[in-house]
């Protein structure tokens, strides 16, 4: 696979995360509007629908490449991180760096490195 073919596919893998990302927070806004459920739990939820996303898109993309799971997941986990990152500083959140910010994007890397490893040996 050439080298433009790979960097689509990692592209493809990453739309595909931020697309099961948007569905996902759509319906939890959903349920968290219509019932009872204490906000306190936001973060939780949110940190494991991130971690889902990046895995569903990492095992989609190492499926397609069959070569370097890790690396092109870790790599899909580093653009995921930052693009939701960019994407939620320029629509209010402001460019902040705290603890949060930190685990998300370790998170995001091992998420995307284990989606990746599973990809391949699937």
């Amino acid at each position: 696979m050439s080298e433009k073919s790979e960097i689509k596919v990692l592209i493809k893998g990453t739309t595909i995360s931020i697309i099961i990302t948007l569905i996902c927070l759509l319906i939890f806004s959903t349920i968290l509007t219509y019932s009872n459920i204490s906000e306190n739990i936001i973060p939780f939820v949110i940190i494991a629908i991130t971690v889902i996303s990046i895995l569903l898109g990492s095992i989609t993309m190492a499926k397609k490449l069959e070569k370097n799971g890790m690396i092109n997941g870790a790599i899909l986990g580093t653009i995921y991180i930052i693009s939701i990152y960019l994407l939620s500083s320029f629509l209010g959140a402001g460019f902040k760096c705290n603890l949060y910010t930190i685990i998300m994007i370790i998170l995001g890397i091992i998420a995307g490195t284990v989606g990746g490893i599973i990809g391949i040996n699937k």
